[in-house]
């Protein structure tokens, strides 16, 4: 006797998710559309939307071009990530240029950085506040781009050591990527859309892999050809470890290693040649407590008894410009506490009493001061007369009577803060070239060493720069870590072009074979597929029409249900699954 229409309804439901486990079974998911729909909408249960075949566009016009937008915002996002993380030499730099604008401390790159590196994790992961990611990527390199152009230099300087591994990653990614286009490939009906799809696809990846035929880095050089570690000189002192400009600072330079030490000179209203790097004394003294109506006056309008007053250290414990105030003990703290403006004189003194080099810039006093004119020569009378360091230990830079001087005294190293041709340096007697790093060129640098001039970059604080340095070969670098630098015994990404030559080959042909055999797997995989005719897939179970399932709640419409042992079978509708199953005995 036949089951009566509610039992066999019952046995329906109750098979449903028999059902759906064997139809999945059989069913080809779209792995990108899934996980997308993941990632970005958190339904990971969703398989496939009405009438979307296989090789077809599975998403709407708003749908592809927020996906567009996502890439482009992902890309901007990257590049101005990485382009932050290697201005990181220049931090320092660009808080103390806000500082100077807005008044107050704060670590405005740290947080720079923080926000750059929360928004791609972001923007990697979820799909929401894509424009505002967009907006952030944009507006920060627009406007960093404006006030600090020259770290666009430092980002293509980064490429001369990352480039090889940049390589490898570029590669992999297309690697990773050969999967989606051969799958989406052998999918599409269109031809034109295949040749679209695979010519691009080719096109990058053969371009990554040539890109090292045209590749430079000064860190590729065979064995033994390596020069000499650049020498060391302290940025106003070791500023990380000391407030810079101060005694202990310098000290602490002499301790760490530096071979010479780097300051800058002012000179007070009645003539006395003391340290200060900024016009005014606002960031690295209390003159705020000390003369609150003069924070904006400029620092050669104090006499020394005045600077004498002023505390030149409590600001960095107070602000902490590099984060290592934390580190000192009691007793350091105290005597950071205790430092004062430095004179020249006592300047000069620590640097022949420890053998050091010393350069320094000099800041002419302003109309009204009684040095205006007298600058130069106040600054060789304590040289001359009130100092113990002898004149070929100087690096002079003031390029201001650089011939008075010459005469002078001629033993005085000659230093130019420009790069010139070479015969204009030397009949200026130029003998150091003072430049920033970005100028750095390993084919300058060996042009003036030819003629015995050489080459001093500033301010280099990174180990991948100080690395490029030397590989460039500079003679000496001008630094704000002496004490991390001087632990690098050789530069990093250092390689012999044999050994970036196996590297770049054996990537390449890894590469190659995988893509290879991605694209043959995915070509045997859709000749092995069911075919679709019209809008059915044909299986050998019979014809069902594409379905769409969100929750478990999902209806499913089967056509028919075979039970052995039944006499007679539901009449089959068009376009539906059928499905054999057995009732349990």
């Amino acid at each position: 006797m036949g089951r009566s229409p509610v039992s066999l309804s019952r046995l329906k439901l109750g098979r449903l998710k028999v059902v759906r486990r064997q139809l999945l079974q059989r069913y080809e998911h779209q792995p990108f559309v899934s996980c997308l729909a993941g990632l970005y909408g958190c339904q990971w249960r969703r398989y496939q939307r009405a009438k979307a075949q296989p090789g077809e566009c599975c998403c709407s016009r708003l749908e592809c071009g927020s996906f567009g937008l996502l890439i482009v915002t992902f890309f901007l996002t990257l590049v101005f990530l990485y382009f932050w993380s290697e201005a990181q030499n220049d931090y320092n730099d660009f808080d103390w240029f806000n500082f100077g604008n807005l008044g107050f401390w704060f670590p405005w790159s740290v947080v720079l950085l923080v926000v750059s590196a929360a928004l791609f994790t972001y923007i990697a992961l979820l799909l929401i506040g894509i424009l505002v990611t967009l907006t952030f990527s944009i507006s920060a390199t627009a406007v960093l781009s404006d006030l600090w152009s020259k770290e666009w230099k430092t980002l293509l300087l980064s490429f001369q050591v990352t480039a090889p591994f940049l390589h490898v990653g570029g590669v992999l990614l297309m690697t990773l990527l050969s999967w989606p286009i051969a799958l989406h490939f052998f999918r599409m009906n269109k031809r034109v859309r295949q040749v679209i799809i695979l010519g691009l696809y080719l096109a990058v990846l053969f371009t990554l892999y040539l890109v090292p035929l045209g590749m430079y880095s000064p860190c590729i050089k065979e064995e033994g050809t390596l020069g000499p570690a650049p020498i060391l000189i302290g940025h106003r002192g070791a500023p990380m470890l000391a407030p810079e400009n101060t005694q202990l600072s310098f000290q602490r330079a002499v301790e760490a290693g530096g071979e010479g030490l780097e300051t800058d000179v002012t000179i007070s209203y009645d003539g006395v040649p003391f340290l200060m790097h900024d016009s005014t004394l606002r960031r690295t003294t209390n003159v705020h407590e000390v003369f609150p109506n003069r924070t904006s006056t400029p620092a050669a309008m104090f006499t020394w008894a005045e600077l004498e007053m002023l505390s030149a250290g409590a600001w960095f414990l107070t602000r902490d410009p590099f984060g290592t105030a934390s580190s000192l003990d009691l007793e350091e703290r105290s005597l950071v506490e205790n430092q004062t403006v430095p004179t020249l004189k006592d300047f000069l003194d620590l640097a022949a009493q420890h053998s050091r080099l010393v350069i320094f810039d000099l800041r002419r006093p302003p109309q009204g001061h009684p040095y205006h004119d007298t600058w130069i020569t106040r600054i060789l009378e304590v040289l001359h007369n009130e100092s113990s360091i002898n004149s070929s230990q100087v690096l002079w830079l003031p390029a201001d009577q650089r011939d008075v001087v010459q005469e002078l005294d001629p033993e005085l190293q000659q230093t130019s803060g420009d790069r010139a041709s070479v015969e204009e340096l030397q009949e200026e007697h130029i003998v150091h070239l003072n430049l920033h790093y970005s100028s750095m060129s390993q084919e300058q640098i060996s042009k003036y060493a030819s003629v015995n001039i050489s080459t001093n970059l500033y301010v280099v604080s990174q180990p991948w720069l100080y690395s490029l340095a030397w590989c460039a070969g500079a003679q000496s670098v001008t630094t704000n870590a002496l004490h991390l630098l001087k632990n690098l015994h050789k530069p990093i990404f250092l390689m012999t072009p044999h050994e970036y030559s196996m590297m770049w080959i054996l990537t390449d042909i890894v590469s190659a074979v995988l893509i290879t055999a991605v694209f043959i797997f995915h070509w045997w995989r859709e000749r092995g597929l069911p075919f679709w005719s019209g809008s059915r897939q044909v299986h050998e179970n019979g014809p069902y029409s594409k379905f769409r399932t969100a929750e478990l709640s999902d209806v499913w419409s089967i056509s028919s249900l075979s039970v052995r042992g039944e006499g007679r079978s539901q009449p089959t509708s068009p376009n539906l699954p059928t499905i054999s199953e057995e009732p349990p005995v």
